[in-house]
């Protein structure tokens, strides 16, 4: 079960080809919400999606699933007993979770608060003796075109008020961009409606507002950059190798950072933590300058094709 968001589901990618290597003969069932279908589909780790999902990233109730009992149920969701008290509600054959009880002669895995997020959940398999690399994290380009190539596309939106940059910093940046000769477009998903209207009327750029995924995949993965939040879109041109740059406040990217990589910048001014779901912009978030935003994207790499993951290993069993 990882029943979260986009970014959430791409940084489970390494855990999910683990576990689909050490279980090849078994079909891989994501409990995950049904809106990120498509994007599930362009996991080769998973052959199913399991409609699941609850608000405020809360545990969702897995009661509708009616199917024999799993052989083994894995919680990616979180570190607490309420997601691993629904799926031992499925009697899986085994469980594998940071919370406890733990069954006698099992590991007893320990949630680390300080670790990143792709690799607490490898850490987790390895402690029960399935391999897993944090580095695993890479997608096979989508196939649909992209409806602006070759564009730095700048995405200001984020799912909290807390992690959004300002809308007139962001303009200033497109200014600078434009003014060098760079084609820019703005993209923004379901609720990014107020930000995306708001640059665009500053702006002047072409929007591409609630494409469908595999649009929005292909958008973001054939753009000469993608400048953004720390949200979903900044997780996928990591799967895809797109140039990066993103602006990280209330949370670290040493949690929730791009892999090493000079196609990848996270600017972030190191502060305590503080609440990535407060209603107004993250003070750490405004000490990022637009200058600071121009100089990383200057710098980026051109992008490189991302390479294909070896094709998923064929399943017989359940």
């Amino acid at each position: 079960m990882r029943a979260l968001g986009l970014g959430d589901l791409l940084a489970g990618v390494p855990a999910l080809r683990g576990l689909r290597r050490a279980f090849p003969a078994h079909e891989v069932v994501l409990a995950a919400p049904g809106g990120l279908r498509e994007a599930v589909a362009a996991v080769d780790a998973v052959d199913r999606l399991f409609p699941a999902e609850a608000p405020a990233r809360g545990v969702p109730s897995l009661r509708a699933w009616t199917e024999a009992p799993p052989d083994v149920a894995v919680d990616l969701h979180g570190n607490g007993p309420a997601s691993r008290d629904a799926l031992a509600a499925l009697r899986p054959g085994r469980l594998l979770a940071f919370a406890g009880p733990h069954a006698p002669g099992e590991p007893q895995p320990r949630w680390r608060p300080d670790e990143h997020e792709r690799a607490r959940w490898c850490r987790l398999l390895e402690v029960y003796g399935i391999a897993a690399d944090p580095a695993d994290l890479r997608l096979p380009p989508p196939a649909e075109p992209s409806p602006a190539p070759g564009a730095v596309v700048v995405h200001p939106g984020a799912n909290a008020a807390a992690r959004r940059w300002p809308a007139e910093r962001y303009a200033a940046v497109v200014a600078e961009l434009r003014a060098s000769g760079r084609d820019v477009v703005i993209s923004g998903g379901p609720g990014d409606e107020e930000q995306v209207a708001d640059l665009a009327a500053r702006t002047g750029v072409p929007v591409h507002q609630n494409l469908p995924y595999q649009r929005f995949a292909a958008l973001i993965a054939h753009a000469s950059a993608l400048l953004s939040a720390d949200t979903g879109p900044a997780h996928l041109a990591v799967a895809y190798a797109t140039p990066s740059v993103t602006l990280f406040g209330p949370v670290a990217p040493a949690l929730w950072g791009p892999p090493p990589d000079a196609r990848h910048l996270a600017l972030h001014h190191p502060s305590p933590p503080a609440d990535p779901n407060a209603p107004t912009p993250d003070p750490t978030l405004l000490r990022i300058t637009p200058n600071e935003v121009t100089t990383a994207l200057t710098t980026l790499p051109p992008p490189t094709p991302a390479p294909h993951p070896p094709p998923p290993t064929s399943q017989t069993g359940t």
